[in-house]
């Protein structure tokens, strides 16, 4: 299935299956009820959003810090945004959908999982193995040996030769 049927899937499906739950809910407990626990659901999710956001935040800085890339981080960000997204939509499904993205250690090992995978279709693009490459490997002719001088020296000895 292309990305973009999936998509109209989830479009169709996702609104008829949070209103069948909207409704069953709201038989259950009461209207009211149901708006309030929807609201307060997105208040809490919006400040656990903003708690995990800042924690991610703060870790990527630290890779930054360390001249490391923050991939992890950025996916585990990405996560968050469409948690954050999920949590504020009106419905029971999105919202535990939104939940869930925001458990810590749930969203350490999706983000893995997908820095795994990339490092695996990686691999066998270049033909490679997942293992330590060969001396021939693609990386090793990005290496181009040379000098350099700063151009900034050279006005110096411009004004000499006037």
């Amino acid at each position: 299935m292309n990305p973009f049927s999936t998509f109209l899937l989830l479009l169709i499906t996702v609104p008829v299956v949070e209103i069948y739950f909207l409704i069953q809910v709201g038989s259950a407990i009461g209207a009211f009820s149901t708006v309030l626990l929807i609201i307060s659901t997105a208040v809490l999710g919006a400040y656990l959003f903003r708690l995990q956001g800042m924690s991610t935040f703060q870790r990527v800085q630290a890779s930054l810090a360390r001249g490391e890339i923050p991939a992890l981080e950025m996916i585990e960000g990405a996560m968050l945004l469409v948690s954050g997204a999920l949590l504020l939509t009106p419905g029971f499904v999105t919202d535990v959908v939104g939940f869930v993205c925001l458990v810590p250690s749930l969203r350490r090992k999706f983000a893995l999982s997908v820095l795994e995978s990339q490092f695996i279709n990686q691999a066998s693009f270049r033909g490679g193995s997942t293992g330590q490459g060969t001396h021939n490997d693609a990386s090793s002719s990005d290496i181009i040996e040379g000098e350099f001088k700063r151009e900034e020296d050279e006005p110096e000895k411009l004004n000499k030769d006037d």
